[in-house]
């Protein structure tokens, strides 16, 4: 009878502690679907680009994919989504909206994530004098979420391409676009998991944008680098292994020469992910330059031996991009639900006012899960409701809330969460 008793303990142990792990990827695209006075389809072919990025893909895996330099058109971006993360039998990827409020800006930022693991919940996105930054929060999809007491975990991906250039100019606006975004984190006054990831265009770690992330005054918004190789990177070889760019040793018009000698690209986590205070924390050893073996100093990746991977994949990282995309891996201790599509249609007057009408299409009769978070992710409101039809109309009163944004979610304990944003006036 112990033995029984031990084996069902040990069980329960196993599904309450269980872990998911994360991998999250940055990658500037070059150019990706954008025809210029130097990049063009005989230089830099999209069909070509596909055909590369849909290798790299394959081979990294990501829950979580961001890039730089998208053309500024939801074309481009859906082109992404439906021709290389779903393909091959995947259909989860979902992504965020393209964003270009940048005046004059003829790239965009863009982000494409799991959605059998992630929900995104809100997306900010902030005018520079270059180009936008995107600020995507998402909450993690797990298994048991539909109860309201659940513990949710918060992620939040910041992507930003900064103003290249090694002059004094260019320096100066890298700082001014640091200075937009670190404000917009301390207004929100919270500490939480914050991965930021971009090409930021940097020479050295001593630059003063870099110093306002690693070193900024308050400690919730300040960032980390998850290799503690801090430094003047450019043309250094004690930093070979990190070097991003470029991978190409000649000019082609459209990718830039010289080798690999810059480490422009990173991924950089806040002390929350640093020491897995609130669900995800970064493991150790995860973050990598995919196809940088250290041994390319001033070379092009492809040159002679590359053991970091298979020599097709180095040629579709040569072909791709003149950056090297990073990766790193994040814990989470939580399960993931499964995948199971959607039957909900939701749909609701907003802004509201003093009350929020819902509309549901349930595929069959059910026990329903209500929550409300703000923009902090607290909870603010929840109930339990039941459906005896197919169709049903709820009401839940808001008047009690403040003016802003609020996040619905609803859940029956089957299928994954639906989360609608909503505006209260």
């Amino acid at each position: 009878m112990k033995k029984y008793l031990l084996i069902i303990f040990l069980a329960i142990s196993s599904v309450s502690y269980a872990q998911d792990t994360i991998r999250v990827m940055h990658y500037n695209l070059l150019f990706y679907g954008v025809s210029s006075g130097w990049c063009f389809e005989a230089n830099n072919s999209l069909t070509m680009k596909d055909s590369c990025l849909k290798k790299i893909i394959r081979s990294v895996k990501p829950d979580i994919f961001t890039a730089n330099e998208i053309k500024p058109d939801v074309a481009a971006h859906d082109h992404i989504l439906n021709n290389i993360m779903n393909t091959g039998g995947i259909t989860y990827y979902k992504r965020g909206e393209m964003s270009n409020l940048t005046e004059g800006s003829k790239l965009s930022n863009g982000i494409f994530y799991n959605s059998e693991k992630f929900v995104l919940l809100d997306q900010t996105n902030i005018p520079t004098t270059t180009r936008d930054i995107n600020v995507y929060d998402f909450c993690y999809n797990a298994l048991g979420i539909e109860s309201a007491s659940f513990d949710t975990a918060f992620l939040t991906c910041i992507v930003i391409h900064l103003e290249p250039g090694s002059g004094d100019s260019s320096i100066a606006e890298r700082t001014a676009q640091i200075n937009l975004l670190m404000n917009h984190l301390d207004s929100l006054n919270k500490k939480a998991n914050y991965l930021l990831m971009g090409d930021f265009n940097v020479y050295s770690g001593a630059e003063p944008c870099f110093q306002n992330l690693v070193s900024h005054p308050n400690s919730d918004t300040r960032f980390y680098d998850p290799v503690n190789m801090i430094g003047a990177w450019h043309d250094d070889i004690i930093y070979s292994n990190y070097h991003t760019q470029s991978t190409y040793d000649g000019v082609t018009g459209c990718h830039s020469g010289g080798g690999m000698d810059d480490r422009f690209d990173f991924i950089l986590q806040s002390e929350y992910i640093k020491n897995g205070a609130s669900h995800f924390q970064y493991l150790p050893g995860s973050y990598k330059v995919q196809g940088q073996d250290g041994n390319h100093f001033n070379k092009a990746i492809n040159d002679g031996t590359n053991n970091s991977a298979s020599a097709e994949l180095i040629d579709a990282l040569y072909f791709m991009s003149d950056h090297l995309p990073v990766t790193l891996d994040i814990s989470v201790d939580q399960n993931a639900k499964q995948h199971i599509p959607e039957v909900f249609d939701v749909l609701f007057p907003n802004p509201v006012t003093d009350v929020l009408h819902l509309s549901l299409k349930p595929e069959s009769p059910a026990m329903l899960d209500f929550i409300i978070l703000n923009v902090l992710g607290q909870q603010v409101y929840s109930c339990s409701l039941s459906t005896s039809e197919t169709s049903a109309n709820f009401e839940f009163p808001v008047g009690f809330l403040n003016q802003g944004i609020y996040f619905l979610t609803m859940y029956n304990g089957i299928n994954k969460p639906v989360t609608k944003k909503f505006m209260k006036k």
